[in-house]
Parts: C-alpha cells; sequence; structure tokens
C-alpha cells in the first residue's frame, strides 16, 4: 500500500494490564506498505514527513483493528428461519437454511463486521454438503469475499465425521426414528460426503493456495468432541505440527457436551483431548463454558486459549462462561460473535460492552470484574494470538500491521462528558458503529464515511436479495419438513440424558463467574 500518515485525536496503541493502556495524545503514525514504520505525535511525524497524505482529521480516537474470532455464516440463523433454541434443538432448526449463494452471505457479514471495526476474522465453515471438489470451491468463494472486501480472514473447514446431528452415532438415530423419517434423516446425513482424508486433503488444498496470502490464512478446526472421532482428533494434531498452523475448537459449550465427554470417556472434555496432546497455545476451545476448576487449570497450565462468545452463550442458552476465572488464571481470551451477536448483527463494539457487563459479579473488588483494558485486549491482541497472523496483528506498534479503527470523538462525547472519564473507558462504553469514521486493513482504508472503498453494499445486498427470491428447491422443502418433524424426537432423545449420572443441567453461578 502507499504510505500514508494516519493522525488521531488519541491513539490507543495497546492496553498494558487491567487499569493501564498505551495512549498517545494527539498521536500518529506512519504506515508504508502495509506495515507501521513510526509511532509518534501528530506535529513531529507530520514534520518528518510533509510529503505524506494525511489520514484522519485529528477528531478520531485510534485504536488497533478488532478481531473476530469465532465466526461462521453471513445471513443469521433468524434470518433463515431458524429462532434461538437450546444448543442441541438448535441443530435440527438449522436445517431449513436456503442455499445460499456463498460469495454474496459471506459479504452480508462481512459489511457489519467491518463496519464495526473488525478487520480480522476467524471462519469457521462446516456443513457444506457435496464431495470434495464442490467443498473446495465453496470454500474458495467465502476466501474470494474477504479477499474482494479487503479484510483479514483465518478459514478453517470444521472437521466432522460422527454425531452429526445428535451427541450418538448416525446409524443408530436414523434406526431410533419412525419408519417414515427414516429416508430422510438418511438422506440428509448422505448429503455431507467428505471422509476423514477428504478433510485433510482439503486443508491441504486451500493451504497451498491461499496460506502465503498476506491478508488469508488457513488452519484447522476439529468441530467438537462429540463431532470427531479418536483417528480425526489424532490426524488434526499431527496436521497442526506438520504445518505449524493453530487449531480451533468448540468445547464443552453446554452441560450436554459435559455429559457426552463424561460417556465417552469417564472424565471431562479437556482431559479426552489432553491424551490427544491438542492442548497448548495452538489450541482455541471455543465456549469453554462448562470448563471446570481443574479444566481450568489445565487450560492455563499448557497456556491454551478460550474463544468467549457471550451473545451466542446467551441466545441459545449454554450458560455463563467463567470469564472471570480464565482471566485470573492468565488465559488467553479472544472474542466472538459466533453466528450473530444479541441484536442479530455483527456489532464488535457492543459484543465488547456485552463482555464488560455480563460478568459484573457482586461485591466490591475491581479485580473481580473486566476491565475496559481487558476487553480491548480480548478484542484485539487475544483475538489476534488464536489466528496464524498472532505477532502481526492487535496492536499498534512499529513492525506490525496498520490494521486499525478510526472513531469520532465527537460520537463519543456528544453533547457532553466529563472530563475526567477515562478515554478508553468512555470508548468502550460508548463507541457505536455510527461512529467508526474509517477502518484500514494492511495499510489500505477498506471503510470510509460509511462506505466501503472495494465493493458497492447496496448492489451486493440486491444480488443477495434477489437471489433468495427464488422458489424453494426438492431438497429445500424436504428439509424444512424433516427439520419440524425430527423435533420431537431430538427432544426425546435429550430428556433423561443425565439421568445414568443424576447430574443435572442447570448452570450454578458462583463469584467466579
Amino acid at each position: 500500500m502507499p504510505a500514508s500518515l494516519i493522525r488521531s485525536r488519541a491513539l490507543l496503541t495497546h492496553p498494558i494490564d487491567r487499569a493501564r493502556w498505551n495512549e498517545i495524545a494527539d498521536g500518529a503514525l506512519v504506515q508504508e506498505d502495509g506495515v507501521i514504520t513510526e509511532i509518534g505525535s501528530f506535529a513531529d511525524l507530520s514534520r518528518k514527513h510533509p510529503s505524506l497524505p494525511v489520514i484522519g482529521s485529528g477528531n478520531d480516537v485510534v485504536v488497533p483493528g478488532f478481531v473476530n474470532g469465532h465466526h461462521h455464516v453471513g445471513l443469521t440463523p433468524v434470518q433463515l428461519g431458524s429462532p434461538d433454541m437450546p444448543l442441541e434443538l438448535w441443530f435440527v432448526t438449522r436445517m431449513v437454511s436456503r442455499n445460499l449463494h456463498f460469495y454474496l452471505d459471506t459479504l452480508y457479514s462481512a459489511f457489519e463486521m467491518i463496519g464495526s471495526g473488525v478487520t480480522t476474522v476467524q471462519h469457521l465453515h462446516g456443513w457444506l454438503p457435496g464431495r470434495l471438489a464442490q467443498v473446495d470451491a465453496g470454500a474458495d468463494e467465502i476466501i474470494r469475499a474477504y479477499e474482494d472486501i479487503g479484510m483479514r480472514v483465518s478459514y478453517s473447514f470444521a472437521v466432522r465425521d460422527q454425531n452429526r446431528l445428535v451427541y450418538q452415532k448416525d446409524e443408530d438415530f436414523v434406526a431410533s426414528l419412525p419408519p417414515e423419517l427414516r429416508g430422510p434423516m438418511q438422506r440428509w446425513y448422505d448429503r455431507f460426503q467428505l471422509s476423514l482424508d477428504d478433510y485433510l486433503g482439503l486443508f491441504e488444498s486451500l493451504y497451498g493456495r491461499h496460506h502465503d496470502k498476506r491478508r488469508v490464512k488457513i488452519q484447522l478446526a476439529p468441530a467438537n468432541l462429540h463431532w470427531c472421532s479418536d483417528a480425526a482428533l489424532g490426524r488434526l494434531c499431527d496436521a497442526s505440527k506438520k504445518f505449524g498452523v493453530p487449531l480451533h475448537m468448540h468445547l464443552v459449550e453446554t452441560a450436554y457436551q459435559k455429559e457426552y465427554a463424561r460417556r465417552r470417556g469417564g472424565g471431562t472434555a479437556v482431559e479426552y483431548i489432553d491424551k490427544f496432546g491438542l492442548l497448548g497455545p495452538q489450541m482455541t476451545l471455543g465456549h469453554g463454558v462448562w470448563l471446570n476448576e481443574s479444566d481450568i487449570d489445565r487450560v492455563a497450565e499448557t497456556g491454551t486459549c478460550v474463544c468467549h462468545n457471550c451473545s451466542s452463550n446467551f441466545r441459545l442458552r449454554s450458560g455463563l462462561a467463567a470469564l472471570n476465572a480464565f482471566e485470573a488464571k492468565g488465559i488467553n481470551i479472544a472474542i466472538g460473535m459466533d453466528e450473530a451477536g444479541i441484536n442479530d448483527d455483527r456489532d464488535m463494539l457492543q459484543e465488547m460492552r456485552l463482555v464488560l457487563r455480563a460478568h459484573r459479579v457482586p461485591g466490591m473488588g475491581d479485580d473481580e470484574v473486566p476491565s475496559s483494558a481487558q476487553v480491548l485486549r480480548m478484542a484485539t491482541s487475544g483475538g489476534a494470538k488464536t489466528t496464524p497472523f498472532a505477532g502481526a496483528i492487535g496492536a499498534l506498534r512499529v513492525g506490525r500491521a496498520a490494521d486499525l479503527v478510526m472513531l469520532d470523538w465527537h460520537q463519543v462525547s456528544y453533547p457532553y462528558l466529563d472530563q475526567e472519564m477515562p478515554l478508553l473507558d468512555a470508548v468502550i462504553q460508548r463507541a457505536k458503529t455510527t461512529g467508526v469514521s474509517s477502518v484500514m486493513c494492511d495499510g489500505e482504508v477498506i471503510y470510509a464515511d460509511g462506505k466501503f472503498t472495494r465493493i458497492d453494499r447496496d448492489s451486493a445486498l440486491k444480488a443477495l436479495h434477489d437471489d433468495l427470491q427464488r422458489a424453494f428447491s426438492d431438497d429445500e422443502v424436504e428439509r424444512r419438513h424433516l427439520s419440524r418433524a425430527l423435533l420431537p424426537h431430538v427432544k426425546a432423545f435429550y430428556a433423561d440424558y443425565f439421568d445414568e449420572a443424576q447430574h443435572q443441567p442447570f448452570y450454578k453461578p458462583s463469584s467466579r463467574v
């Protein structure tokens, strides 16, 4: 990218600890070819580089670009006819999703993410039907959308080689159904045709085509313990070491998943995957709502990361993750918006406020609840560490990528803000998407003054709208009928899931939450 000088009212380069951050009043930075080469005051840098184009009026607070550490789809489940339900039932309602145009669908959520300051996304893809060539082509379409709009993506295709609907073998679940549902259920399973060899082949193919790009990386995703056989866990661990890429794995999102792990291995899910060498800084656990104290200790000991998906946990009745305990143990935390945030969109500014507020347990100790600096860290360097971009993004430092967000101070402070209110507290608690004045990725302005610089948003959304006006296909109609018919059978499957061990699927909150 051509060199430029980015000007700010205040430059927030990075959090230092839970109570401090590095703030440069009237700060500025110089970027050359997408890399930050100098940081200082605007007065000094503008004198030193009088010919550089200046980006920013001096009325913006500039922060590192945000990382959405856990993302799946474009149009939200609600938009596609799947209401919020307990996770295990919600899987059934997701059958109703339309056959989507992957490129346009991905652009839809990318518009929302960038508009809230997200410059990097961890895209966890799954449930793409077809054989290897078809899945490979679909993955390319998703990556192309991110490339065209200009943001960074760490892409992985989630591996699922067993128990693809309920926590039971596919063939056993089909056999448990009434005769009239067995055919449609088997046809649904048959849509997904990748073998374990295919999953690894897909990763290697995508890695070879994309991993050396500046804004695209490929990593691995064992989808969840119940979805992965022992063979899958072992081979994914080996592939991670061979290619030097991180992994991202949903784990103990719900109490039912905790019970599944007990039935499968006689212990916890963390203990189970630890046997395969999967814990460590290269692994991120998505959700982790039902980690117990010994799990948390082991996660901390091994340097394993956790991605906190606060909105999703609330919406799907999964529980409240023990974020304060994670922080107390020094676990690296990312923030993810999952399928969609609390307002059914991808607003990272709002998600950060939710994380800040959801864990405010009763008491007087300031260090027992998240601070603004901690939340900023989670949304920036914390998320960066869960991706292959770790070390290149997540902070505004010399030698790091010029990924940043410019937030209009007038929007934050108008009509009044007490002068003693710490600037970061004001930004985290008051900044809105309407105040995102510019977003830069790799030194390129990809969003400014409400407009995307590479793609026309209105035209892309119109194309997505028009594409979905087509009639439902026979496959889509059958899946909608199947979803409705299956729901009582899936409810029945889980009705006595805890009886065996007299465990109860209720979250018991404590001061450690």
